[in-house]
């Protein structure tokens, strides 16, 4: 095993551990906070509990989805199954829309008849479920990187933060004031979030699913930086994708002076390199070809 190999494999495992530590814990917490928002009557924290729900969906949904991209590619699935996890964080964005929805209408519900709430006690349960999230959050952050699956299952966390926080000062001000209407004004402010979070992720998903040109990269850029190498005419028919999360892919067409193979074969080291440092694009495929060559030949680039 390589040095590198051993490096991801041992990133991989880090990864299931901690979203197999972020489920467990989150969902025990659900638990605790729909029977607190039972007991205290309180929309804010039921909500607060059913994000939860959702949370341990998501990060349920996240470690499957990890599990299933580190299969190896088939002759039928030449990639593999790497954008399992893409379908886990379109998923997961989808599922949050809908948490915004249920809040919105539930909330809209309380404006027209508020019940009684029991302030002190959803106080502690929001509390709790806080320091919770807290913790769920220092974990995903630790792996997250710019993974698309553990990012959505990160915001699913963090939209249940803010939610905590919105919870507590719900639960403040009704057991200092007695105003009611505070917990589905919370509610309201926390559905937008979760709204704004989801939107962005499913935004995100569908954009490599249609394998539109990765976020901070610019095709033109690409071409003149490729340009300036010594034999490169031209770079044409070019397509920049996104395979999955961190993972980009190229595939052109380089026209090049008329030389030998060997000074060919140095300039697509070059254009390598410059591809893999200055884009962060890894699995690169390029037909070479030149004014008077009969036939273009393919060189595949992987770094």
């Amino acid at each position: 095993m390589t040095s590198y190999t051993f490096a991801r494999w041992r990133s991989q495992n880090r990864t299931q551990m901690t979203l197999t530590m972020a489920f467990s814990i989150t969902i025990a917490m659900a638990v605790i906070e729909t029977v607190g928002g039972i007991l205290s009557n309180s929309l804010a924290l039921i909500g607060d509990a059913g994000h939860m729900f959702m949370d341990s969906f998501a990060l349920g949904l996240s470690l499957f989805a990890f599990e299933v991209a580190q299969k190896p590619a088939t002759p039928s699935r030449t990639y593999g199954y790497r954008r399992a996890e893409i379908l886990a964080a379109l998923v997961n964005g989808i599922v949050l829309i809908l948490v915004a929805i249920y809040i919105f209408y539930e909330a809209y519900s309380r404006f027209i008849k508020m019940p009684e709430i029991r302030g002190s006690l959803m106080l502690i349960v929001a509390l709790v479920g806080f320091f919770v999230n807290l913790i769920v959050l220092s974990l995903l952050k630790k792996v997250g990187h710019d993974n698309l699956n553990i990012k959505g299952a990160f915001l699913h966390v963090l939209g249940d933060t803010m939610s905590s926080i919105g919870v507590i000062i719900a639960a403040l001000a009704i057991s200092f004031t007695g105003v009611k209407l505070v917990d589905p004004l919370m509610s309201l402010i926390i559905g937008g979030i979760i709204l704004r979070g989801a939107i962005g992720l499913v935004t995100e998903s569908g954009r490599v699913l249609l394998e539109a040109t990765p976020k901070g990269i610019n095709v033109i850029d690409i071409i003149n930086e490729t340009k300036k190498i010594e034999g490169v005419r031209d770079l044409h028919d070019l397509h920049v994708w996104t395979i999955t999360s961190g993972l980009h892919a190229m595939s052109g067409h380089l026209l090049i002076e008329d030389q030998m193979v060997s000074k060919a074969s140095e300039i697509l080291a070059k254009v390598s390199e410059i591809l893999r440092k200055k884009f962060g694009i890894a699995h690169v495929t390029i037909q070479v070809e030149c004014e008077k060559c009969e036939d273009p030949f393919i060189c595949k680039l992987e770094a």
